[in-house]
């Protein structure tokens, strides 16, 4: 991944600079390369960080685990038609990271990224997955890569915030995340002038009002994701206004890791629990 020698374009301009250069002769940016590591990661980024296939593989494999950890759970929802169908178990979730008001007061604050990925039942995630894959590479495309995966993760975590302040149940799934990309495309329409806007906020109050009328749907996770979603499609520029930095790209990945290093942690803790009893 390190590359100690040739061309790059530097973070900041663009421009063509070798990777040996300690600054930037054009804009001057200390330390371009990153000793070495920049160019691998803007290829990691901008080639490979596919953010919405990376959601939906993490979710389906998540879901799959969880029925697998409790089986026992999965004839259980067959008493809940149609939403308890494949319903996986609460203590596979909360092995898995599921969050919670409880959860959060022991200091387990990864969850508010983890519960992202988990959902309750079949149609929770078919649903959750067709809205990501509809509104994932939207965002994708006026932000960047990396940008919307921090505006996916941020929203869902505030989403999660409120919910556990509002109510404290225990909660899943993507549905705050959803709400902050759709928020995210109403900030971008505004500001570009797109017709686009009206349809937008359209969907956003039909999928409000659906949350309403439907029972176990965590309203109050929905609307902080659109909070969070609008807050940071507001502070950060498009991708035609600015280019990704550097810095945003490694926060990106940063953050990947810390979400995969939580599943990690409420495995093991939770497991630890389970031996012990």
């Amino acid at each position: 991944m390190r590359q100690t020698s040739g061309s790059m374009l530097c973070p900041s301009c663009r421009k063509l600079i070798s990777v040996s250069e300690p600054k930037c002769p054009f804009c001057g940016t200390p330390n371009p390369s990153l000793f070495g590591y920049a160019p691998g990661i803007q290829r990691l980024v901008t080639q490979h960080l596919d953010f919405t296939r990376i959601i939906t593989i993490t979710c389906v494999g998540l879901y799959v685990a969880a029925l697998v950890l409790q089986p026992e759970a999965i004839a259980e929802g067959f008493q809940r038609l149609p939403f308890g169908l494949l319903a996986p178990g609460s203590r596979a979730l909360v092995q898995l990271g599921m969050t919670s008001g409880e959860i959060m007061r022991a200091g387990w604050w990864w969850t508010l990224l983890t519960a992202i990925y988990l959902h309750g039942g079949l149609l929770h995630i078919f649903f959750n997955l067709m809205w990501v894959r509809d509104l994932g590479p939207a965002v994708g495309n006026v932000f960047g890569p990396a940008r919307a995966f921090l505006i996916f993760s941020f929203a869902g975590a505030i989403g999660f915030v409120v919910s556990n302040l509002a109510s404290g149940n225990p909660t899943v799934g993507a549905s705050g995340s959803i709400f902050g990309l759709l928020a995210a495309l109403i900030v971008y329409s505004r500001r570009t002038g797109s017709p686009m806007s009206t349809q937008l906020w359209q969907w956003a109050g039909l999928m409000f009002v659906m949350g309403f009328l439907m029972s176990s749907v965590n309203n109050w996770a929905h609307a902080g994701g659109f909070a969070g979603g609008w807050i940071m499609a507001t502070v950060m520029p498009a991708s035609h206004e600015k280019r990704e930095s550097l810095w945003i790209q490694i926060a990106a990945l940063a953050l990947l890791a810390i979400t995969l290093l939580g599943f990690v942690m409420s495995f093991i803790n939770v497991t630890r629990m389970l031996l012990g009893s």
